[in-house]
């Protein structure tokens, strides 16, 4: 290959390498500023191609799209003056990029650490203006919106971003609160299962002392009428046996003898002695003899 043909080629790579490094293109999602010596002479460079001069001209670009962030738990204090974790998040975007470029120096983890300051700020004022009740449910959502508006127009003025929205994810009690909240709970609903128990036992008590009553009563009736019953039988009894003692009294005496001995010597062990010339000796031979003639 002649010189000629080296120097022309070597000039050709030359003016690509130039006219390469003159382009920039950024895409829709960004916005550009252009740096020269380090100095900002163009922002908020819209998306396109765009031409810069080479190696002097610094191109730096930044993404405009809704951005959304978690906030580290923080723990603020109601107008109660009552603790509450509050986890949330916040939804921004890049609005002024020549604003947001002279605040954060393009950083955007210093441009997060900016707005999760005033969020936590903002947060922490509201919840001081409030009850538990409302920050928890009464009031929430007018917290909220009262925030975006009070931290939007300051931040566009500071640091060129604007906030779509902050949500509160959630609430809780302390872990010492909640473990305090938990003992009191323990103790008024052990408290009231006493109440419980007392009025059980009373009502328990005053049953026992009325089936106690009726117990007594229903065993005393009852012993008043095994009673009666009991008269009317001895008294049937008294009547049959009269009228037995009528018909044969000879031998209702001697039945009723038969019967007293026979409860009195229950016991095969027990003996009796009986004089032969005794009457209760006469009558027996002179029952048994009349027996014998019949």
């Amino acid at each position: 290959m002649s010189p000629k043909a080296v120097l022309g080629l070597a000039g050709a790579l030359i003016v690509v390498l130039l006219v390469t490094s003159s382009v920039f293109i950024i895409p829709e999602t960004h916005r550009g500023v252009l740096l020269r010596f380090g100095e900002l002479v163009e922002t908020d460079i819209p998306a396109g191609i765009h031409f810069k001069v080479p190696v002097i001209d610094k191109v730096r670009q930044f993404d405009v799209r809704v951005m959304t962030n978690d906030l580290p738990t923080r723990q603020y204090l109601t107008i109660e003056k009552k603790p509450l974790d509050v986890d949330s998040y916040i939804a921004w975007r890049i609005q002024d990029v020549d604003e947001f470029y002279r605040a954060t120096g393009g950083d955007e983890l210093r441009a997060i650490s900016l707005v999760s300051s005033r969020v936590d700020n903002g947060l922490r004022d509201e919840f001081g203006i409030r009850t538990m009740h409302e920050v928890v449910s009464g009031q929430r959502d007018e917290l909220m919106e009262k925030l975006v508006d009070r931290i939007d127009d300051t931040l566009i003025d500071e640091l060129g971003v604007k906030v779509m929205d902050i949500r509160v994810k959630a609430i809780e009690l302390p872990q010492s609160v909640s473990d305090n909240v938990y003992r009191r709970m323990r103790t008024e609903r052990e408290k009231l299962a006493q109440e419980f128990r007392s009025r059980g036992k009373e009502l328990a008590e005053g049953i026992r002392a009325d089936a106690d009553r009726q117990r007594t009563v229903v065993l005393a009736e009852a012993y008043a009428k095994a009673e009666t019953t009991r008269g009317e039988g001895d008294g049937e009894a008294a009547k049959i046996y009269a009228k037995a003692y009528q018909g044969d009294e000879e031998f209702y005496r001697f039945y009723r003898s038969l019967t007293a001995y026979e409860k009195s010597f229950a016991d095969k062990s027990d003996m009796m002695v009986i004089d032969s010339k005794s009457d209760f000796m006469r009558y027996m031979e002179n029952l048994s003899g009349a027996k014998a003639s019949q």
